[in-house]
């Protein structure tokens, strides 16, 4: 007698191993969708400015690699066919992007008509630099202006052995043992406007005022190096070091005394370690106050200053800041042995005379 399959015609056979291909599923899923999740936030992050303490204001240094993360992302999220993480990935890249990709676009003024000048900037990491190939650097590239930070008494003992003051031998020193002191050199004279630095936490940042010849006004120098962002310690110092920064038409509160010669003029330029990226909200707001950054106006905004020989991936901490005015001819960034930072150097024109 046949058997009859009494399960009908659309009866479904089970499949083997089917509950833990859909669990995995799932777990593809839920994965996918926290990656987006964070890229997302962290993208909000950069876009609104809303980075408070830390370690979000040290995790902001890396936008760059998170752009290039957020991509490769939702590349991944594409291919496994996840629609809303995917949408999600697109729009946190998108403002990654619109913050990360002008810095390698060159925009600005080349030449502004007036004297040029060609300005360097190095952390000096204590003493650790090599001090005959700085002043190496400083005679082969023709600086006029020198700023260095964390410059000890016995840092510029060396610099001077080597032959720094045959080629710049105006100073205003503020050099102090550990990595508390910067200074400011010079091929043109120099005078002594005080410190922007507060506490006796806070890094030195000295202002100079520099007779520049043939120019009608002197020209502010500031050697900037706020605290780290190491700890959490230390964010109140970060900030108030970026804070106390000087805007560059010297109207605003703390530019000087009445009398004071850069109340006749407006030009200020800020270099040295700023201890923050184009990232952070808190440079952002010193730009915004009538700054450009000479490594963006040669589409060199990512290239990295730090760390020299590190772990961590490079980013670009160290600038030079001039006024909208200037022109910015050319800008470099160089090794020097013993320091754990570049240099970073810019060919700056002066507007023409006011």
């Amino acid at each position: 007698m046949d058997r009859v399959d009494v399960r009908g015609a659309d009866a479904v056979e089970p499949v083997p191993g089917g509950a833990v291909r859909r669990r995995r599923s799932a777990a593809v899923t839920i994965l996918v969708t926290l990656v987006a999740v964070g890229f997302a936030g962290f993208a909000a992050l950069r876009g609104f400015g809303l980075e408070r303490g830390w370690p979000l204001v040290p995790a902001l240094a890396f936008t760059p690699y998170a752009l290039g993360g957020a991509l490769l992302a939702a590349t991944a999220a594409g291919l496994l066919r996840r629609r809303v993480p995917l949408a999600v990935l697109v729009a946190a890249a998108a403002v990654l992007a619109v913050a990360v990709v002008p810095r390698a676009v060159p925009f600005g003024i080349s030449g502004a008509g007036g004297p040029e000048l060609r300005v360097m900037s190095l952390n000096v990491l204590g003493g650790g630099a090599d001090a005959g190939e700085v002043v190496g650097l400083v005679r082969d590239r023709g600086v006029t202006v020198l700023a260095l930070q964390e410059v000890t008494p016995e840092v510029l003992d060396a610099l001077s052995a080597a032959g720094l003051d045959d080629l710049l031998p105006h100073t205003v020193d503020h050099s102090a043992p550990g990595v508390h002191g910067s200074s400011v050199h010079a091929a043109h004279p120099l005078a002594d406007l005080g410190d922007l630095a507060e506490g006796t936490e806070a890094f030195a940042m000295p202002r100079a005022a520099m007779e520049v010849p043939g120019y009608s006004s002197p020209v502010e120098v500031v050697s900037v190096h706020p605290q780290p962002p190491l700890a959490p310690g230390t964010m109140d110092g970060w900030r108030g070091g970026l804070r106390a920064l000087p805007g560059p038409d010297g109207a605003e509160a703390g530019a000087g005394e009445a009398g004071d010669p850069l109340q006749r003029t407006g030009l200020r330029i800020l270099a040295g370690d700023f201890n923050a990226t184009l990232d952070h909200a808190e440079l952002r707001r010193v730009l915004d106050a009538g700054y450009v950054s000479a490594a963006t106006v040669h589409g060199q905004g990512l290239e990295p200053t730090w760390p020299v020989g590190g772990g961590l991936p490079g980013v670009t901490i160290d600038h030079v800041l001039v006024d909208a005015s200037m022109g910015v001819g050319s800008f470099e960034v160089v090794e020097v042995t013993g320091s754990d930072h570049r240099a970073v150097l810019a060919r700056v024109t002066l507007p023409e005379a006011r």
